[in-house]
Order: structure tokens, then C-alpha cells, then sequence
């Protein structure tokens, strides 16, 4: 998955001394030793005065005439083993005229040397493995391509003439495509759920409807008790703000869910003959484990695709030379379409993180035999493709001239049982994309998504200087006018981060790219990139943008509850009986209202997934709150710190929390979570709270008044107004320290893949591709039915004793 993609050094054994925060803690985007990298051979031309300096120049690229020569990348597959005294010794000068200052840079923008590059026919290296066919087939003459030209295709690799297939006006044949079900999501959900799904929008708008009615009521009710005892109740007040506060995440999203009335009407399409355009297949990897890798490599060229018609390239940001012998050893062996990519690094330059990865490998493919594909396609470094992945992605492209991103869901085959850190994006996947796709406006996951090189061309590829390069790209291509698709197949299976550290790291710094990508496109708002962007599209960006930022507001009302708690002071304020008893059947109609309503929207996703994304979000809002205020707010003399690249990955889980055999003992489990994951926050909030709980139900007891109505009234009101929501908060910030305590427990990954003995190529088991039902979701399904039961209980009382 995107959050694997790692720098290209590790941390060993037990150095776990670090903070959460390290992610964003660098002064630059360097990478940890210090270098960065450039754009390769042809990246490095100043820009000229004329037409044909460009050209001259990049021709005269690998000549030596100073002494000052930039080598090219580093090629397997293509290059024989000759080729690297050909390309020359390393770099001694760092490249000239690069600059990062601009917003989101595009590779156009920040090197307009490389505009109407072409491929000089001296530098193109020979096939390597004589007698092998498609893309190592001799070339009468070297490709000459423009950068950027979307039209360039593979069919210099073809002995064939080429197929129109390769045009960039192809139109598909009637046996080309084939159209398997009306929906893409037939093997996710169907039947009953889909049916109770089409509910949603009217439980979701009774829902808003009777909690705003409950709202209302609360207000009118403590103003109403402020004016008859002449008072003002501050605690109530809070609470309100509190709950209010709480909620606005869920209501924002069920609010975008009401959109669901909209029909999604993606059918499920797969290419069914070898008459097919040829797509470039990048690999992205920076210091993951090479078995990870080469499985994912595998993978990707075993597809049910023609051979000469796609071939693979890793790009590999951390230069593992184990991986790059595994790959020569592949493309020796069996894939002759494989090929290795590194890019050179220079010290003070900064490389771009996965956007500069990948703008390096679209520039580079024009070097290969044969030039550029129309199609480009993107693998994290963990995520294993499906052998009909590409079969079945590029057929929506190919049918409407004006798709330029197709993704599928990021699935996983290694998250533990009740993944109890939602690590899972099931919720994201089976319900908001799907949505967000019926509104034109999906989002680019970051894996296994194929996008039209022409669109890319448009944008100036992958902007530059984003954490979130993904959703920057699928946000300024839609504000060009272009479509992006979501096909809710399940394509591709990844990993999700072994470890709370690795966790948490991938989800700030997810937030923090998507609040920075926010803020330079205007939150969607306005502005040239994204003048054509519809209502929905604006709406979209602004929301999920908004939502993150809301993480600082939802940490800072958190603090409240155990203060109202230790101070004793009612929660809700009422000035008669009525009042009371009116108040506690809006809030019962208000709960019953949404838990149906959560139970029909979470559907597509599993019941208890929607649950844990909703504690996640408040366990989580700490550590996301205080990214972003370090990187956007806080001067660094505050703790202030400039945006950074710190890869999920790149610090090893030297707690080995999940395996049974090596996991350290759990004191030093607690003291890693509390102390250097900051989870002492969790900790004294969860105690303080019920400590207050506690204070005041003794003081209930003690001065309630004789009898057990009025003890009850002071308890209800005081501590446990419905649906007692401190103790929801309470088992939500408790997570970090129940996961120390008793982390799951996974096998190793070999034992959660399907291995072919021949090839080499493994798949998920069936079994690994399912989040087992564990003992914590039974327990949290028991909290959330207790206190279902108790505001029934409460709201029967108001009819009997209040």
C-alpha cells in the first residue's frame, strides 16, 4: 500500500527509541543520508534559447567533455553487462537549474529542458539475450519519441505490424470487451444487503433530522432553565459543545452518504482477446523487504496479458542490490519484459518522494526499446496484483476517450483478527469510493491504479512536492476535465504496517498530505486547477480536507468530559419534569435512529468495520491534531517542523508485537506505546474520566436525596446521560494501551500466501483475504449493545419514574 513506501535505510534490532513524530521531523526531503536525487541524464539541461538545443544537448548527453558526466539510470533487462562501462563513472557534480519552491511543481515545470526530448539513437542499449522475442527484439533504428507524447507506444517490440490497438482514436471491437455483470461490486456484497442499502439515504436524513430536533431541544431546554433559576449552566453547555463536536465526523460523512440515491452504474468489463494497448507497469519500492517486493514483481509479470504487449519496471528508490540481482535473475530467467530502475542521487537536490520515483520512470521509459506506452500502470511494493488485473481495469478506459484514472481498492491479506488498530480500509473502499465514483469524483489509491499517459502530459505528471501524490494527481486531473473511475474489483492484496509505530506514521502522514495537497488547490474551492471540477467534485475535496483539520477541534473538546465529571455539575439542564422526560425520548429516538441507520450504511463494508472506524477516530485525532499542527501551525522554536517523507516501513518493529515467538514482553510493550507513541495521553485521559465518573456517582449517592428515583435522576444526569457516550470515549482512547497489553497474533507471511512451486508466483489464501471475528470485536459489540440497551432502559424510565 501507498503507506509502505519506504527510505532506503531501516532501523536495526532494538534501536526503537523514537518518536511517532520522526515521520515529519527532517528540515528537507532528503532521504536519511542525506542525499536526494535528481531526474537522471536529461533532467539536468538548463533551458534553452532555441528550438534545437535541447535536442543537441540531450544527444550529447553521455559525452564526457568536461569531466562532469551524469550517468543514466540503472537498467536490468535491457542493459547488458557491458552497458554500465558505457554509461561512465558515478556523478561527481550535483545537477544545476532544479528548483522546488514552486506548489506543486510538475516535471514540465521544474525541468523545461526535457519538453520534445527525443531519444538519441547512440545511447539505446542492445538486447542482452539473443533469440528471446517482443521487447528484446532488434530495432532497426533507436525510437525517437517525445517526452510526454501520450500516442508513443510499445509496437517497436512487436515483429508484427501493429495492432490499432495502439492508436491513440482505437476504438474497441465488439469481441474485445466483454461485459461481465452490470456491477463491479457483484463479488463484494449482494442481495438482501444491497436491497437494505438503498435505505440509507432515508435513514441517514431521519437521522440528521432527529439528532438536530435533539440538539435543538437540548439548547431551548438549558436556556430555559438558565432564564427560571437565573444561572448560567456552563458544564451543559460544554456538554453540548462536546457532543456536538463528537458527532460532526459522523454526520458529515452520513450526510455525503445521503448522495447514495445516485445509482453507481460501473459495470464489470474484461478484455478478452490479445488485441490490447500496451502499458507500462511501474513497481515503486524503497527499502522494503526484497521477498515483499519480488513477490509483488512476480506477480505483475505473470499477468494474463500478452507478453510483448506490457512490460514491468521496478523503481527502486533505496538501491537494494539483493533486489536488484532477484530481478536480473527474473529477467534472466523468465520475464524478459522485466527491468530495474534507480535513480541517481545527488546530495542537496531533493528527490519528490513517490512522485519523483515515478515521473523518473515515465521519463526513462522513453529510453526503452520501443519508447512509451499510451497506458501506465502503478504497484506499491507490497500490493500483489490479481493475474487479471489489467484485463480488467483498462477496458473502462478504453471505452470513454475522456477516462484518465482507473483504481481499484487497496485490500489487504495480513490484518490481524478484529484488526483492532483499523488498519483495514474496508469503510473507505466498499462505501465512501464507491459513492464519491457515482459522483465522478474517485479518488486514485495510490496502488494498482491505471492512468492514460496523454492525461498525465496535461498535468505535468505527478505533481511535485505532496505527501499525498495520488490524490493531488486524480484532483488536478478532474480540474482539467478529465473522468477518473473507481472499480470496485478486488484486484490487488497488500500488507498493512506489522507494527503500532509503522501505523501510526502512515495515517499522520496521510493526513498531513492531504491537508497540504488541501490548501495548495484552495481546498477545491476555486482556482485555475480546478476550474472544471462540478459541485460534487468541490464538495468532496473541501469535506475530507475539512475533516482532517477537524481532528484539532475534536482533541481539543475531548478534554472537557473529565472535567465536567470532576467538577460534579449536571450535563443537561431542564427547567421542569416535562422538560426532563422530553429530553430523554428525543435522545432515545435519536440513538435507535443511528445505530439502524450505521447498521445499513456499514453494510457494503461488514458491521463491525464501520464500529471500529468510528473509535478509530477518536483514538487517532490526537496524533493527527498534533501533526498537523507541527507542520502547518507551530513555529519550529514550538515544536514547529517542516514537512518530510518519513516511509511507514523504514523503522523496523523491533517490538515484534504480532509474532508470538519474538514479541518483547509486554512491559516494554507499555512503555514503547506510552512513552515514545505518546499513548500516555490516551492513558490519563481514560483515567481521569472515569475517576470523575466515579467522584460523581459517590456524590449522587451521598447527596441525592432519600429514596432511588432521586439518585437515579442525579446519576443520569450527572454521569450517565444516554447513550453514555464517556464510556464510548473512554474504550475508543483505550485502544493504544489494550493493544500493548494484548497484541493479535499473526502467522508469517509465507503461511498467508498461495505459492505456484514452478514460478515462483504467490497469491493471498482465500482465508488471509477476511478479517477474522476476534474476541475484542465481541467485546466492543458488547459495549455498544449495552448501552443501546441502557437508553431503552432510560427512555422506559421517563414514561415510570421521571
Amino acid at each position: 500500500m501507498s503507506g509502505h513506501y519506504q527510505n532506503s535505510h531501516g532501523n536495526n534490532g532494538d534501536s526503537l527509541e523514537f518518536s511517532i513524530f520522526q515521520s515529519l521531523s527532517s528540515g528537507s526531503d532528503n532521504n536519511s543520508d542525506g542525499a536526494s536525487s535528481s531526474r537522471g541524464p536529461t533532467t539536468t539541461l538548463p533551458e534553452n534559447t532555441n528550438g534545437n538545443a535541447t535536442a543537441n544537448a540531450t544527444a550529447n548527453a553521455n559525452a564526457n567533455a568536461n569531466g562532469s558526466f551524469i550517468p543514466g539510470p540503472s537498467l536490468v533487462g535491457p542493459v547488458p553487462p557491458s552497458a554500465a562501462e558505457e554509461n561512465g563513472p558515478s556523478p561527481t557534480l550535483a545537477p544545476s537549474g532544479f528548483s522546488s519552491e514552486t506548489l506543486f511543481q510538475s516535471q514540465a515545470d521544474s525541468f523545461p529542458g526535457l519538453n520534445g526530448r527525443a531519444t538519441p539513437v547512440d545511447s539505446l542499449p542492445s538486447p542482452p539475450y539473443p533469440g528471446k522475442t517482443g521487447f528484446y527484439d532488434s530495432l532497426a533504428s533507436g525510437p525517437s519519441t517525445p517526452t510526454y507524447q501520450s500516442q508513443a507506444s510499445l509496437s517497436n517490440l512487436l515483429n508484427q505490424t501493429p495492432t490499432s490497438v495502439l492508436s491513440k482514436d482505437w476504438v474497441p471491437k465488439e469481441e474485445s470487451i466483454s461485459h461481465l455483470h452490470d456491477r463491479d461490486d457483484v463479488d463484494f456484497w449482494h442481495g438482501w444487503k444491497r436491497l437494505l442499502f438503498r435505505l440509507v439515504p432515508v435513514l441517514v436524513l431521519a437521522n440528521t433530522l432527529l439528532y438536530l430536533a435533539y440538539l435543538g431541544l437540548r439548547i431551548a431546554c438549558v436556556i430555559w432553565a438558565q432564564e427560571a433559576r437565573h444561572a448560567v449552566y456552563h458544564t451543559a453547555w460544554v456538554f453540548i459543545a462536546v457532543e456536538v463536536a463528537v458527532a460532526i465526523p459522523s454526520m458529515m460523512h452520513n450526510i455525503w452518504t445521503m448522495w447514495a440515491f445516485k445509482k453507481r452504474r460501473r459495470p464489470k468489463l474484461r478484455l478478452t482477446t490479445d488485441d490490447v494497448p500496451a502499458v507500462d507497469v511501474f513497481v515503486t519500492c524503497c527499502g522494503e523487504d526484497d521477498n515483499v517486493v519480488l513477490d509483488t514483481i512476480r506477480a505483475a509479470c505473470d499477468q494474463d496479458y500478452p507478453r510483448d504487449r506490457f512490460r514491468v519496471v521496478v523503481l527502486d528508490d533505496g538501491k537494494s542490490k539483493a533486489l536488484e540481482d532477484g530481478v536480473v535473475l527474473l529477467a534472466k530467467r523468465m520475464y524478459a519484459n522485466l527491468h530495474y530502475m534507480a535513480r541517481p542521487k545527488y546530495p542537496g537536490v531533493p528527490h519528490h518522494f513517490k512522485a519523483g520515483n515515478l515521473n523518473y520512470g515515465l521519463d526513462q521509459v522513453h529510453d526503452l526499446p520501443g519508447g512509451a506506452a499510451p497506458f501506465m500502470a502503478a504497484l506499491d511494493a507490497d500490493m500483489i496484483p490479481e493475474k487479471h488485473w489489467l484485463r480488467a481495469m483498462l477496458p473502462h478506459l478504453l471505452l470513454d476517450p475522456k477516462m484518465a484514472l482507473a483504481c481499484p481498492p487497496q485490500l489487504f491479506y495480513n490484518t490481524p483478527p478484529s484488526d483492532p488498530l483499523a488498519q483495514s480500509l474496508d469503510f473507505f473502499v466498499h462505501v465512501i469510493e464507491p459513492i464519491k465514483d457515482a459522483l465522478n469524483v474517485a479518488w486514485c489509491t495510490g496502488s494498482g491504479y491505471v492512468v492514460r499517459r496523454e492525461a498525465l502530459d496535461q498535468i505535468g505528471n505527478f505533481p511535485l512536492g505532496s505527501l499525498a501524490e495520488d490524490v493531488a494527481t486524480s484532483t488536478l486531473m478532474l480540474g482539467r476535465g478529465w473522468k477518473t473511475a473507481y472499480i470496485h474489483e478486488p484486484l490487488q492484496f497488500g500488507t498493512v504496517p506489522e507494527d503500532f509505530g509503522g501505523h501510526i506514521k502512515q495515517r499522520t502522514r496521510w493526513a498531513v498530505g492531504t491537508v497540504d495537497t488541501s490548501f495548495k488547490l484552495r481546498f477545491c474551492l476555486f482556482g485555475e486547477k480546478v476550474r472544471h471540477m462540478s459541485l460534487a467534485q468541490r464538495f468532496s475535496g473541501f469535506m475530507y480536507a475539512s475533516l482532517s483539520l477537524y481532528t484539532i477541534l475534536l482533541t481539543v473538546s475531548l478534554f472537557a468530559i473529565p472535567v465536567i465529571l470532576v467538577m460534579g455539575k449536571p450535563l443537561v439542564a431542564f427547567a421542569t419534569d416535562e422538560q426532563f422526560r422530553w429530553l430523554i425520548r428525543a435522545c432515545f429516538a435519536a440513538v435507535v435512529t443511528n445505530r439502524l441507520c450505521e447498521l445499513a450504511l456499514f453494510l457494503p463494508a461488514g458491521y463491525h468495520t464501520g464500529q471500529r472506524g468510528s473509535r478509530y477516530q477518536l483514538w487517532m485525532a490526537p496524533y493527527l491534531a498534533l501533526c498537523i499542527l507541527r507542520s502547518f501551525v507551530l513555529p519550529t522554536w514550538l515544536g514547529g517542523q517542516k514537512q518530510a517523507f518519513k516511509p511507514t516501513g523504514s523503522l523496523a518493529s523491533v517490538l515484534h508485537e504480532r509474532d508470538l515467538k519474538h514479541r518483547r514482553g509486554m512491559l516494554r510493550r507499555l512503555r514503547t506505546v506510552l512513552v515514545h507513541y505518546m499513548a500516555a495521553f490516551h492513558l490519563g485521559y481514560v483515567y481521569l474520566t472515569l475517576a470523575g465518573a466515579a467522584m460523581t456517582s459517590f456524590r449522587c449517592f451521598y447527596r441525592g436525596g432519600a429514596g432511588a428515583v432521586p439518585i437515579m435522576r442525579c446519576l443520569v444526569t450527572h454521569a450517565f446521560w444516554p447513550p453514555l457516550t464517556f464510556i464510548f470515549l473512554c474504550n475508543s482512547m483505550w485502544t493504544p494501551i489494550s493493544y500493548a497489553i494484548d497484541p493479535p497474533v499473526m502467522p508469517d507471511r509465507e503461511r498467508l500466501l498461495e505459492r505456484d512451486a514452478a514460478t515462483g508466483v504467490a497469491h493471498p489464501t482465500p482465508e488471509s483475504k477476511k478479517i477474522a471475528f476476534g474476541g475484542q470485536a465481541a467485546w466492543f459489540e458488547f459495549e455498544y449493545t449495552f448501552s443501546t440497551v441502557y437508553t431503552a432502559l432510560v427512555f422506559a424510565a421517563s414514561f415510570i419514574f421521571f
